[in-house]
């Protein structure tokens, strides 16, 4: 009986040690096949378009899609735009129950006619473009395909259409529509006084969580035999941490005397908290304020780079010429 179990222990192990090996190589090797189907059909749905769509339409279409610069550019990046903010306020609405319960199929037929117009886009999108790999692997390429993927994954997952509320992500392109190159321009100023001053603002910040550690303790201390709402340290650092920081919830808050002195002293220290940071990152911000440029979006022909400085004839990206676009 001995022999016969281990002989068919090891048939089992040897069989499910087979199993697992390759499932690991299927699982490994997916992707790489995945990725190849996706290129196999992208390519075979190109061809489709081209039977129907010649070169100077395709061209003509990456204008209207891509440059913001032409009134056909204009007019359907504001037709995206609204089409956006429309399909946002329907999931928002979606999820109060009254409505969702008295309007459900109207909901479901605009969730789905959004969707479609979102999938068209990006699929011409993708096609027009000089560089599909490049855009569908960009920032707004990968956001425009999530703000469609969830409608379709809420066919095999409950819930998951709630998730195209990513496509108020999108509105981002209102900086581009509206041609406000200087609020992009003026964001990375923030971005980069924000960088430079982050090693003063970590020293800070440790500092005021030592503070904060320091003043619960004390409150602790003087509180604890008397204030039922400060019997425990991590109450008080709580506290310190809410006073400090001036949000002053009123939830803890100190009853004897010695604490109340204690609680004026870390109130006007509040003030602080506040005004250092403020100036250590307005410092930075004055300093890149003065050497900011505008920005237009004409587009390179070469290298399809969007952004240049107002008065660029030529490309900053590989040099060649803009075509004579400037501000």
């Amino acid at each position: 009986m001995k022999k016969v179990l281990k002989k068919w222990s090891r048939w089992f192990w040897r069989k499910l040690t087979l199993f697992l090996a390759r499932a690991l190589q299927a699982a490994v090797g997916l992707p790489k096949k995945m990725g190849g189907w996706t290129l196999q059909f992208a390519y075979w749905g190109r061809r489709q378009l081209d039977k129907v769509i010649d070169s100077a339409q395709r061209e003509n279409l990456h204008k209207v899609i891509f440059e913001s610069e032409t009134p056909e550019g204009r007019k359907f990046d504001r037709i995206i735009t609204w089409t956006i903010v429309l399909s946002i306020i329907i999931v928002m609405l979606e999820t109060v129950s009254h409505f969702q319960l008295a309007y459900w199929w109207i909901f479901f037929i605009l969730e789905w006619l959004f969707t479609l117009i979102f999938t068209v886009e990006y699929i011409l999108r993708l096609y027009s473009s000089r560089q599909p790999l490049r855009y569908a692997t960009s920032f707004f390429g990968l956001v425009d395909i999530l703000a469609i993927l969830p409608s379709y994954l809420g066919i095999f997952f409950l819930g998951a259409q709630n998730l195209i509320i990513v496509r108020a992500l999108r509105l981002l392109r209102v900086f581009r529509i509206f041609k406000m190159g200087h609020f992009v321009e003026e964001g990375e100023v923030i971005i980069s006084a924000l960088r430079a001053s982050k090693t003063k603002i970590y020293v800070f910040m440790s500092f005021i969580i030592l503070m904060a550690l320091i003043i619960g303790s004390l409150m602790y201390i003087v509180e604890g035999g008397s204030n039922p709402q400060l019997d425990n340290i991590p109450k008080g650092v709580y506290w310190s941490i809410v006073t400090l920081t001036t949000v002053g919830y009123g939830d803890v808050t100190p009853i004897t005397p010695f604490g109340k002195f204690l609680a004026t002293i870390v109130m006007i220290m509040g003030y602080g908290v506040i005004a250092v940071p403020t100036g250590i990152v307005t410092a930075e911000i004055s300093g890149r304020v003065m050497q900011m440029k505008e920005v237009i979006f004409t587009e390179c022909p070469d290298c399809q780079q969007a952004e240049h400085h107002t008065a660029a004839i030529f490309c900053h990206r590989c040099g060649n010429s803009l075509g004579g676009k400037t501000a």
